[in-house]
């Protein structure tokens, strides 16, 4: 009995990184089929370990591991780089402002940082998903894509550098101003 309330908890904590696997996902391919094929594969391989990575032992960080390492492997298998589904990045993100320019500027600003991360390199985009937009930490980061945290650190300012250049000035707003995306 025992061993099933652990099975329930590991499900229950997998499930609830289903979100910012598929953003991770959808970040590298760039494809919405690919991305839940990768999200579907990582829960498939996850479930079926002898031996699961637990909450307290960073389930969230091993989940990650293992669909970078998927796609890793799915790359090398296949060379043609899947076509950006551009608006799949950031869906579901409305303006808090009623005022329609406004909306207008900023729907503008995410299509601009949006195109701006599919033309990264695939090494840079996938620190900066995972750094940025997942909140992992640097030494997490570097223990998901397999390199020493100094390889993020470098790759995250290349990135960042990149992004600014791609971007352009944002007139005080947005990831420019700051020099963080």
């Amino acid at each position: 009995m025992e061993e099933e309330g652990r099975e329930e908890t590991f499900r229950r904590a997998a499930v609830a990184c289903l979100d910012g696997l598929y953003g991770f996902a959808l970040a590298l391919s760039r494809d919405r089929a690919t991305a839940e094929d990768l999200v579907q594969e990582t829960y498939a391989r996850a479930f079926a370990a002898p031996r699961k990575a637990t909450p307290e032992e960073n389930l969230r960080g091993w989940l990650f591991t293992i669909l970078g390492n998927i796609w890793k492997n799915e790359r090398k298998r296949r060379r043609p780089e899947a076509v950006a589904d551009v608006e799949s990045l950031g869906g579901g993100i409305a303006s808090a402002d009623p005022d329609p320019l406004a909306a207008l500027d900023q729907r503008e600003r995410r299509e601009r940082l949006r195109s701006a991360l599919d033309a990264l390199p695939d090494a840079f985009r996938e620190v900066v998903v995972l750094r940025c937009v997942e909140g992992f930490s640097y030494q997490e980061v570097a223990s998901i894509v397999g390199c020493p945290a100094g390889t993020v650190m470098s790759r995250l300012a290349r990135a960042r550098a990149l992004l600014r250049l791609s971007i352009g000035p944002t007139n005080g707003v947005g990831p420019a101003s700051d020099g963080k995306p």
